[in-house]
């Protein structure tokens, strides 16, 4: 089974400012928001929300499970979050820590006062159980032990006191600090499923399966479990017990109850929401003039567009270990990714496909990451049909068919197949348009659709030949390392750059010279805690994407919302990626 690559790090950068951002103990002000148009809300009112499919399970480290995850972060809390308006990390239920000078030990005092939903004291215990019987435990399906090794050497946890807890590492990494957002979970309630209780370490997969009493599921965050109908509704209550407060000391959250009506078709929670049976609706570009319009006309809601510094920039991926080998070594070519970038009509791209509301990409950093982007917006080069003609005869590829395809050296047609996501909104059109383009430039492309959720397994399976797909940003570039550094487990356009099992070292001898370069790169990073020094790494390594494309990104969309006018402080700056939907703010007018 796969396990839940997290990859959840951030840089030094931003310790020094965490270091300066305490916190009394629980409960915490939630304030700074005004910019994002957040106000002091009041309480009451039940609030409904989608879920694409039902959950497998009721517990978070016990099933890999999008849907289970947007159920979790409303029942649970990790030791630090993200700040809704900067990105930033502050405290959570770690009220503050520290790291020492050499950078090998993170010690973080914990909240206290915070109480689990069932009024049991939150203290260390439910940390250390959380962190070595579920995150580092390699049986747990949905774990993350493979974020606690470095250089192949453990992290450890170890407990201080009542209310502190610390990490020893083997080596300094400045991007560790992020790794903290994982959900904490009470002790007194899964310790039967472990070892600890006498069970087996898998056994944690069994627990809080979908007829778990609500009395069992139990957490720190702004709700608690009611009930659950398979196929049909999740129903959370407000948890009385929650430790966050609004600028006047009123308790969040605000809303009573907080419903999600599991409904699969995309289509048909559009339907639900302007029927007004679904109170927010996460969206995109493509949907926007639809909504907006409706907004204009005097429906009950109101869309928004939020900057993203998350969200998935879509890319085309080109197989350099294709089954043919002849399309392989024309794709390894970096002359080919550089002459089909030029037949990417970018602004085209945007304008139709997400009506505008989108900008040009970054090169593997958001531009809206004001810590690490680099503008690599020259490099990637303007549309322009001609040039990309040229550069393809360059390469020797001036023979067509009577179709005006080229010709590769063998005399077969230049075509690949182009698999894409069918049941996305924004992949077919921009799939066509590519299409579309490309056969301008005399390269044939064949459209094959799957499903979206699809497309990463079928990039891993290197049983593809191109690929539009995408890829969610991150405020540090090291939380992306397995898919931007060659060799790593998401680097699925060049697959035998991957060690020959988890753990080995790269095959450094399958790379290019820029691969080799950036896979240096990202060593270097991941040891440097020199924020100026870091930045500097990864501009070198934006150019080093810019120039050689390992894949050729398209547009970075806007982050586009819906939400009922009966409802007041929606936000989606964050996006959908990082799993977070601050509905402790929301409140009914």
């Amino acid at each position: 089974m796969r396990k839940r690559t997290t990859l959840a790090r951030i840089s030094l950068a931003l310790i020094g400012t965490a270091l300066l951002t305490t916190a009394s103990a629980a409960p915490k002000k939630v304030t700074g928001y005004g910019s994002l148009g957040v106000v002091d809300g009041k309480s009451g009112g039940t609030y409904t929300l989608a879920l694409g499919d039902s959950p497998q399970s009721l517990f978070y480290y016990g099933a890999i499970d999008n849907n289970l995850g947007l159920i979790s972060q409303q029942l649970f809390d990790g030791l630090v979050e993200f700040n809704f308006a900067t990105y930033k990390i502050e405290p959570a239920l770690a009220e503050s820590w520290t790291v020492s000078p050499d950078g090998k030990t993170y010690t973080f005092k914990l909240r206290q006062g915070v109480k689990w939903s069932d009024g049991q004291t939150f203290d260390a215990d439910d940390v250390i159980f959380t962190y070595k019987n579920l995150i580092m435990n390699p049986d747990a399906k949905a774990g993350d032990p493979a974020n606690f090794k470095l250089d192949g050497k453990d992290i450890t946890i170890s407990k201080v006191n009542q209310y502190a807890v610390k990490f020893t590492l083997p080596r300094p990494a400045p991007a560790f600090l992020l790794q903290q957002r994982y959900f904490i979970v009470p002790k007194h309630k899964l310790v039967k499923y472990t070892p600890e209780g006498g069970a087996k370490s898998s056994d944690i997969n069994n627990a809080w399966p979908g007829n778990t009493a609500a009395s069992e599921i139990v957490g720190t965050g702004p709700f608690k479990f009611q009930s659950y109908t398979t196929g049909q509704k999740v129903s959370l209550v407000r948890n009385p017990n929650y430790w966050k407060v609004d600028a006047k000391g009123q308790k969040l959250p605000y809303l009573d109850k907080l419903e999600f009506l599991i409904i699969r078709d995309p289509q048909a929670q559009m339907a639900q929401f302007l029927a007004g049976n679904l109170d927010q609706l996460n969206s995109s570009g493509a949907q926007f003039p639809d909504l907006k319009q409706k907004e204009v006309s005097g429906s009950p809601i109101k869309v928004g567009r939020f900057t993203a510094l998350f969200g998935s920039p879509p890319f085309i991926a080109y197989n350099f270990d294709a089954k043919d080998p002849e399309l392989a070594k024309v794709f390894s070519d970096v002359r080919f990714r550089q002459a089909l970038q030029k037949a990417v009509n970018r602004n085209r791209i945007i304008d139709s496909v997400y009506n505008g509301l989108a900008s040009q990409p970054g090169c593997g950093v958001a531009p809206a990451n004001k810590a690490f982007y680099t503008n690599c917006s020259t490099l990637l080069g303007k549309f322009d049909l001609a040039a990309a003609n040229r550069a393809l005869d360059a390469m020797g590829l001036s023979k067509k068919n009577s179709a005006g395809t080229r010709l590769l050296p063998s005399g077969k047609a230049l075509e690949f197949d182009l698999t894409y996501g069918t049941d996305s909104a924004v992949y077919p059109p921009i799939a066509t348009i590519l299409q579309n383009d490309l056969a301008k430039a005399g390269v044939k492309v064949n459209l094959k659709g799957i499903l979206s959720s699809k497309l990463i397994s079928t990039g891993q399976s290197g049983d593809w030949e191109a690929l539009l797909g995408a890829f969610g940003d991150q405020p540090d570039p090291e939380l992306r390392r397995p898919i931007w550094q060659p060799g790593g487990s998401l680097y699925y356009w060049h697959r035998s750059t991957q060690p020959a099992k988890d753990g080995d070292p790269a095959n450094t001898a399958r790379m290019a010279a820029w691969e080799k370069d950036i896979y240096e790169i990202f060593n270097q990073a991941a040891v440097t805690t020199d924020p100026v020094k870091r930045r500097a790494l990864y501009t070198k390594w934006q150019l080093l994407f810019a120039k050689n494309l390992p894949v050729t990104p398209i547009a970075k969309p806007e982050n586009i919302g819906a939400v009922s006018s009966k409802y007041g402080n929606y936000i989606y700056n964050l996006g959908v990626i990082p799993g977070y939907n601050p509905v402790p703010l929301i409140y009914q007018k």
